[in-house]
């Protein structure tokens, strides 16, 4: 049996080793710095494009200065499923999110995710970090991007917002795999390559902070090991100017 999924994303990581190298260091650079200095980080993504700030929010291994815009009518257990497009494409939805939810400030970080870059809620979200000074790294998919029109009354698509852009390199339309007799290709790419690339950047700010002589980097302990939920309370107090999530 060939899965024809597994070969995309293999060619995928190959392209994003070759060609998102220097963004993510650029990246790396970037949340690093932030770190130091004590600013902010704050993560968004719509729908499904929102599992991204999921993966990276309160995980074991991961940082625990990831602050997650939620916007509850943009989450996947909203009924009907159907609204979380609407929202998305409603004018004015992501600048009050914006203002509503988040302080940002001078020098903080926003990773915003969009596939296709094209709707309201996140080009708003980015446009409202990046009138404060707050620097915008954006996940899209630049062909997919250019391919399509704006949404917003601006004509602007995410990437025009960015600092830093990072690629998924995927199809347009997101999913991958075509089936013989079937229209529709299947199988989307962005979450898996998203992911990938977001942990990479982890792993790569959590050594820079060690070599830069933090002893104890904000990193998320497993609360299932024992001493987890104590270790995390620690850090806790020691960044919570930074943690603006109920913890």
């Amino acid at each position: 049996m060939e899965f024809k999924y597994l070969e995309r994303i293999h060619e995928l990581m190959d392209v994003i080793e070759k060609d998102e190298t220097k963004s993510m260091e650029e990246c790396v650079d970037l949340l690093t710095t932030c770190i130091l200095n004590k600013h902010s980080i704050y993560t968004f993504g719509a729908s499904h494009a929102g599992i991204l700030s999921e993966e990276l929010y309160y995980r074991a291994g991961g940082l625990m200065l990831f602050n997650p815009i939620f916007g509850r009518e943009i989450m996947l257990d909203t009924s009907p499923i159907t609204l979380t497009s609407k929202m998305e494409r409603c004018v004015g939805y992501g600048t009050n999110l914006a203002q509503s939810k988040v302080n940002f400030k001078k020098d903080d970080v926003l990773i915003v995710h969009s596939v296709s870059g094209r709707n309201p809620v996140a080009i708003e979200i980015a446009a409202e970090a990046k009138k404060l000074g707050t620097k915008v790294i954006a996940i899209t998919n630049l062909s997919y991007s250019k391919s399509v029109t704006s949404r917003h009354p601006s004509k602007k698509k995410l990437y025009e917002f960015a600092d830093i852009i990072l690629d998924n390199h995927g199809d347009v339309g997101d999913a991958c795999v075509k089936i013989d007799g079937l229209e529709q290709k299947v199988s989307p790419t962005s979450t898996v390559i998203g992911a990938m690339m977001l942990n990479s950047i982890v792993a790569a700010v959590a050594q820079k902070l060690v070599d830069s002589g933090m002893k104890k980097p904000p990193i998320f302990y497993s609360a299932n090991l024992d001493g987890g939920d104590a270790l995390n309370q620690k850090l806790y107090e020691e960044y919570k100017e930074s943690i603006h999530y109920q913890f």
